[in-house]
């Protein structure tokens, strides 16, 4: 997504744009959420919520890779790249990981939908994640990708081209995937984009390969790419098949979508408060952000950067800020110092709040509330967790805990992120 000429560096704006400006004039992909860090019964899913902070910090760890690979130098603010998160602390942990059935409504992991590839077209079923760049699905040679809704093979596609290179993804954990990179059509609600650069893969670890989905389609910028081309929203504003230069979320229990090519009014009310990108690393980060609890404003945390990324269940922040935020919940206690996890009772849950500046955009208790620390106990985990994932000082990473909240706008005309209410 090319960043225009205008593009604000460091100073925040607001923006507002009408409900009525950018209403039903794109196309609506249905997402179904899947793997809960929350029990069946209630209760704290440690495993796999630690099993997921390794996963984003690794992926935040290969951007940054992809960034310096790119652009022959690392972003401002980053001394160095951390070395890969790794699972050893959980050996021999007595929690079991614990699988929740695809349509299971509690579900809150990753969000996925249906998009095709090839003439005639293939449907895959991906996450859509504004945290990565790439696209990326099994091929028909694939080994360990068992359960995939679609393969591709260009030997069936007319529109389909071999190119030099080769993707791969790997993460400390032992998942990953690799293969091959290839150029085709790929529609996304009906917006085409004609030769986009992606990755059929041919091997595939049996981590990713159980989650549910065939594969990722990232919808943030060039510069994080792996494989140093647009992503597929880049190619569509280039090649004029977008109505807007704009997709959104609407992330919820029921009725989640992605709208591609403007943003559905059907799901928010008021204006949508734009915020101007704040960085020129590829993700949709925003700056001047204040953090607050039960109506006040958290002291002793300077206004800081936040990445919006569908991609991440919860939400991080650095280890020190998020302390001074729990230190204002009124009976909230320590949980895993190690993971910054802490736990609140159940029965008080504090209102926390994010602003850049505009209104205050409040995480509801059942989206901050991770589940219970035990079968029989009042306190409940927290979904805000302190976290240096080496992205830089004073950066926060605000997933889907967060965007349940709001109406998530991602604008490339304004190089913005906004948010409105829900209806």
């Amino acid at each position: 997504m090319p960043y225009k000429t205008s593009f604000v560096t460091v100073a925040l704006a607001l923006v507002s744009a009408t409900s009525s400006a950018q209403a039903d004039i794109g196309t609506a992909i249905p997402l179904r959420k899947r793997n809960s860090l929350t029990g069946p019964d209630g209760t704290f899913n440690y495993v796999a919520t630690i099993e997921h902070g390794v996963k984003i910090a690794n992926k935040h760890r290969n951007n940054l890779l992809n960034f310096r690979r790119n652009t022959g130098r690392l972003p401002e603010g980053v001394s160095a790249i951390p070395p890969p998160a790794v699972l050893d602390h959980i050996k021999g942990h007595s929690h079991k990981r614990q699988k929740v059935p695809l349509t299971d409504l509690n579900d809150d992991e990753e969000w996925a939908g249906n998009i095709s590839i090839g003439t005639p077209p293939v449907t895959f079923f991906v996450d859509f994640d504004t945290g990565s760049s790439d696209l990326w699905v099994p091929a028909s040679s694939c080994t360990g990708c068992r359960g995939a809704r679609g393969k591709y093979n260009i030997a069936k596609s007319s529109t389909g081209a071999k190119m030099s290179g080769n993707f791969t993804i790997t993460y400390a954990d032992g998942s990953g995937a690799s293969g091959p990179v290839f150029t085709d059509n790929v529609v996304v609600g009906g917006v085409k984009a004609a030769t986009q650069y992606f990755s059929a893969v041919t091997d595939e670890s049996s981590e990713l390969a159980e989650d549910g989905t065939d594969g990722i389609l990232g919808l943030a910028y060039p510069q994080i790419s792996n494989l140093g081309q647009n992503p597929f929203f880049t190619t569509a504003i280039a090649q004029g098949t977008t109505k807007q230069d704009v997709f959104a979320f609407k992330l919820a229990r029921n009725g989640s979508e992605l709208y591609v090519g403007g943003t559905n009014a059907a799901h928010y009310s008021g204006a949508i408060e734009y915020h101007n990108l704040s960085s020129h690393i590829g993700y949709w980060q925003i700056g001047g952000a204040s953090a607050h609890v039960n109506g006040k404003t958290v002291g002793g945390i300077a206004t800081f950067q936040t990445i919006i990324d569908s991609g991440t269940t919860i939400m991080y922040g650095p280890p020190a800020d998020v302390k001074k935020v729990y230190a204002a919940v009124p009976g909230s206690k320590v949980y895993d110092e190690d993971q910054g996890l802490y736990s609140y009772p159940c029965n008080s849950p504090p209102a926390i709040a994010f602003s850049w500046g505009g209104k205050w955009w409040d995480i509801t208790s059942d989206n901050l509330n991770l589940g219970t620390t035990g079968s029989n106990t009042e306190e409940c985990v927290g979904s805000l967790a302190g976290l240096d994932l080496g992205l830089g000082s004073g950066i926060w990473l605000l997933g889907d805990s967060f965007m349940k909240n709001v109406y998530t706008a991602f604008s490339v005309s304004q190089n913005a992120v906004g948010f409105a209410k829900l209806k």
